[in-house]
């Protein structure tokens, strides 16, 4: 009996030393690219990644969404740096404050065990504003962007250096968890859409930005490139790895690779795509978890490193979604909700893709999947106050010019601009705004006369002005157009003359900034002062006696934007598919909370609010979009 208990006793000391084993700190000593193979402090592994962009996730979240991506059996992540999103004005940086605090976003992940690919652009597309350009860049006449300019190139090396500041604690040459760095970011793809541009004056562009990086400090790291293996031949660059996205098939993978890399690996897929990017007023994507498994199996069987892009979306908050286009829609803004049918749910949620993955990529030294954020849900939240937009526009100073001027002329970059005209004369017929920015609800007088809108081409309406009469166009930015040629003509708001019936409409035009950089203010006292079809504030209290995660269900709703204690969730629109807002339960406080909704359209007047324990992603009205 004695020596089975010592034997029990041996076992149990043995298993707890595994589990002690398993705790230790990953060392990060060094990491390197040596004959075809990936070398991690010297031995040989294979990157088993996700992409999760710390922007998008809330900072209180930052290690529970971590903990997923390791419990999924990933070794790594990937994320982008978005340098509008650090560069908030021009020169002024912010690497620290809230979800802006990349430094604290390394250090966990280091602390989690898990190597980092860092992907600094400066073009990362991603479906965010501008492609992670910062708006004002447009405001020098002599900048020509993602070109072989100087402007361009001298803005580039600023936001390197700034960003090496802020990382180079955490490079693996010293000590740090990242181990790769992207050098620009599917270059190839622009270069095939850029056919005005030679190929030898697109790669003078790139090696430079590429120089940059090492120039400020990057030197010593392994870099890579990012594109279609079709389009190695416009994106590749000598001395980076490139690597391939969106590619299924290891023998197409393999033989462009090495192409260009020397005859050698590794190979690497840099972006799979277990889901796909979602548009307002269009289908919502879902691909299939026994699909995505079958991929990530055959990439492993055929020693392919890879990226899952996007293991986790997260949130567009605020106004940091961007935008495509195609021939049927000039623009086609990204919803708020970044979900991507990913793995991990906007929420930080295991799906069936989760559970497969993991099935497949787990070890023994995987750690159990973290518990779920509680979640709750909120019933009869009161509106108890609501106001005309034109009450908070009125304490707003006018910019007054003989032409309507653009956000970019009047120094904003977000939110929303309301452009006035008086007329002395009446005139009726076809109001044309060939230059609209995106969005514009149009009143006579202060009554609703038509909607105009990019995604569906709808630039006319027809308006009837009295003598001594009033134009309002409330224009909304929807977004920066984030991939294509169209990258380089992004303005926001009137950006061409307004004709009514082929007349030019000139003269003292008055344009009321609404950026909504903050939560607006209403005056406790201010009574409700509303009617149907115009544009509306409405402010509303509620308490909460245990925090947790919930969604925003704004069905009831026309078009707008929601602030919760300050903060910007983000875009609804009732064309769908997606009909709620993810409210994080960190957003909120035990006892009172305050929501402010700025709402376009107000077809009709909504005295309260509730929340849903479940998303809803996929219910598409698009005829919402067309009154």
């Amino acid at each position: 009996m004695k020596l089975i208990k010592n034997i029990i006793l041996a076992l149990c000391l043995v298993g707890a030393s595994s589990i002690n084993a398993q705790q230790k700190p990953i060392k990060y000593e060094s990491f390197k690219i040596e004959n075809g193979e990936f070398k991690f402090n010297g031995q040989a592994v294979k990157l088993h990644s996700g992409e999760i962009h710390y922007a998008r996730i809330p900072h209180d979240y930052w290690r529970h969404r971590l903990k997923m991506v390791k419990a999924m059996g990933l070794n790594t992540i990937a994320t982008y740096v978005f340098w509008n999103y650090h560069e908030i004005a021009p020169g002024k940086w912010d690497f620290q404050t809230g979800n802006r605090n990349l430094p604290e976003f390394l250090k966990i992940a280091k602390e989690e065990g898990l190597m980092v690919i860092l992907r600094p652009g400066p073009y990362v597309c991603a479906e965010w504003e501008f492609g992670g350009y910062p708006w004002f860049l447009q405001n020098d006449k002599d900048m020509k962007i993602r070109e072989y300019n100087t402007p361009f190139l001298h803005s580039t090396k600023a936001y390197f250096t700034e960003l090496y500041k802020v990382v180079k604690p955490y490079l693996i040459v010293n000590g740090g968890p990242i181990v790769m760095v992207q050098g620009e970011n599917e270059f190839g793809s622009f270069v095939s859409q850029r056919e005005d541009i030679k190929m030898e004056d697109h790669k003078k562009y790139s090696s430079s930005v590429f120089d940059q990086l090492k120039e400020v400090g990057f030197k010593g790291m392994e870099f890579f490139t990012s594109d279609g293996d079709w389009l190695f031949e416009g994106g590749a660059l000598p001395g980076a790895l490139p690597t391939a996205n969106g590619d299924e098939d290891p023998e197409n993978i393999k033989k462009e690779v090495k192409k260009f890399h020397n005859g050698e690996g590794p190979f690497m897929v840099a972006e799979y795509y277990p889901g796909w990017l979602d548009h307002w007023a269009e289908p919502f994507p879902r691909k299939a978890a026994e699909r995505v498994k079958s991929h990530i199996e055959k990439f492993m069987n055929n020693d392919i490193s890879f990226n899952i892009y996007m293991v986790h979306g997260g949130t567009n908050f605020g106004f940091t979604s961007g935008a495509n286009y195609d021939k049927d829609h000039d623009i086609q803004p990204s919803m708020t909700s970044y979900d991507y049918d990913a793995p991990i749910t906007e929420a930080g949620w295991e799906t069936e893709k989760y559970l497969k993955l993991r099935e497949l990529l787990k070890n023994s030294s995987t750690p159990p999947i973290p518990a779920k954020i509680p979640v709750i849900e909120i019933q009869g939240i009161k509106l108890s106050q609501a106001i005309d937009l034109e009450n908070l526009k009125n304490h707003v100073r006018p910019v007054i010019n003989d032409n309507p001027l653009t956000f970019e002329q009047l120094n904003q970059g977000y939110g929303y601009v309301w452009y006035s005209k008086n007329f002395n004369q009446p005139i009726k017929g076809t109001l044309k705004i060939d230059g609209l920015r995106d969005y514009a609800i149009v009143y006579v007088n202060g009554e609703k006369v038509g909607e105009l809108n990019r995604y569906y081409k709808k630039y006319e309406c027809e308006v009837n002005i009295p003598f001594n009469g009033k134009l309002d166009i409330l224009v909304e930015n929807m977004g920066r157009i984030n991939y294509g040629a169209a990258i380089n003509k992004n303005t926001k708001g009137i950006i061409s003359p307004v004709f009514i019936n082929d007349r030019k409409i000139t003269g003292d035009w008055e344009m009321y900034g609404l950026p909504f950089e903050k939560a607006p203010v209403i005056d406790a006292k201010q009574k409700s002062d509303l009617k149907e079809n115009r544009p509306a504030i409405y402010k509303g209290n509620f308490n909460v006696s245990k925090v947790g995660d919930t969604f925003l269900d704004m069905r009831p709703f026309g078009k707008g934007i929601v602030f919760v204690n300050g903060i910007n969730l983000g875009r609804y629109w009732s064309v769908g598919p997606q009909q709620t807002l993810y409210l994080p339960g960190c957003y909120l406080k035990n006892g009172d909370n305050e929501i402010i909704i700025f709402e376009q359209k107000n077809n009709k007047i909504n005295t309260e609010l509730n929340t849903l324990t479940e998303p809803i992603l996929d219910k598409l009205n698009p005829e919402k979009g067309l009154n």
